[in-house]
């Protein structure tokens, strides 16, 4: 297969293009346009040096939200009310903060400082929301992602403390569950994700449910835009 180069135009080539290892496209840019057409198609970017990759593997690590899994332990906290959970009160912040978290077995970060305008940009435009455990005046642990319709995208996660960012993502799969959010995207696997309850489902089975739960206008943001 070959690797397309994208330009100026929005345009992507169909899904089923992509390499085994799930690579699309490169180039382009990360326009908030071309980010919307882009999760709206199953696609999402990576940097890999300098080059803004478009990936869409298949199969699709997912979660239903119906399946999340929540330890002992993990209920336990909750219960306590260990941390205090917010929702998009310091987006930036948590953007940030997924950026310089040092990762193991990673040299360094896909979060570029385009990529976080980017994303803080879609986040003042009411799609890109954050979901964070705070403890006093102090961000604990937190995650970011993009909503569409009954979807959430989500992209990344950090942990200042242990637990952290699993005590932010299960309140925040059951507040977007409340919402009526049937699937959440979580891109390629994680042993951290799948403990949570993610799971791999096909590339077509993916695209169909993302074609049924955006609806036909999914560009309408949820939430009020911020100026975070």
């Amino acid at each position: 297969m070959s690797l397309f180069i994208l330009d100026n135009e929005l345009l992507f080539p169909p899904q089923e293009l992509a390499e085994p290892d799930g690579l699309l496209a490169v180039g382009g840019d990360l326009s908030t346009e071309r980010l919307l057409l882009a999760y709206r198609q199953g696609i999402f970017p990576w940097y890999e040096g300098r080059h803004i990759l478009w990936w869409c593997p298949n199969p699709r690590f997912v979660l239903f939200p119906q399946e999340l899994k929540e330890s002992k332990s993990m209920k336990q906290l909750i219960r306590r009310q260990t941390f205090e959970f917010r929702i998009d009160s310091d987006f930036s912040q948590v953007i940030s903060r997924c950026k310089t978290t040092a990762r193991r077995g990673q040299e360094s970060t896909w979060i570029t400082d385009e990529v976080r305008e980017a994303y803080i940009a879609l986040h003042r435009s009411g799609y890109a929301h954050s979901a964070e455990v705070w403890q006093g005046s102090t961000l604990m642990g937190g995650l970011y992602g993009l909503r569409m319709g009954n979807v959430f995208f989500g992209e990344s996660m950090f942990s200042a403390v242990s637990n952290a960012s699993k005590y932010a993502f299960i309140l925040y799969v059951q507040h977007l569950q409340r919402e009526g959010v049937e699937l959440i995207d979580c891109q390629v696997y994680t042993e951290h994700l799948e403990s949570l309850g993610a799971r791999m489902i096909p590339r077509p089975d993916f695209l169909g449910l993302l074609d049924r739960l955006t609806g036909s206008s999914p560009d309408r943001p949820v939430g009020n835009p911020s100026t975070d």
